[in-house]
């Protein structure tokens, strides 16, 4: 029986550029940086997740089908991470919308296409 998700995995032929996405544009501070790997984590209670990219000698190129799955991460204040993105020449393919949910949803590629959304929850 499968009890939650610990961890995602990106693969890449381009460590570097990738991590200085994650780390510099992103502001994610990695947990542990090996030559051929960089783990980001959080502390969720008692449980860590950990999100990690890493050199894989089967990846090359860009995704070819980024649509296929899509990292989220939650923000405070969407619209103000958005404009910061924008000024870094980040390719943002959806701007900030409100869901039914009552949520915010905005989308963008990373170096390699993979799609990255923002969310920002409900506060109420």
């Amino acid at each position: 029986m499968i009890n939650n998700v610990s961890g995602i995995i990106l693969w890449t032929d381009n460590l570097p550029r990738l991590s200085e996405f994650y780390t510099d544009t992103l502001g994610l501070t990695p947990h542990s940086i090996k030559s051929n790997y960089v783990v980001y984590s959080w502390s969720l209670g008692e449980e860590t997740f950990k999100f990690s990219i890493g050199k894989h000698p089967e990846v090359s190129g860009i995704s070819g089908d980024p649509y296929r799955i899509m990292i989220n991460f939650n923000v405070d204040d969407i619209h103000t991470e958005i404009e910061r993105l924008k000024s870094k020449n980040v390719e943002i393919i959806r701007n900030p919308e409100k869901e039914k949910w009552g949520g915010i949803v905005a989308s963008f590629f990373d170096p390699d296409k993979n799609i990255i959304q923002l969310l920002q929850h409900p506060t109420s």
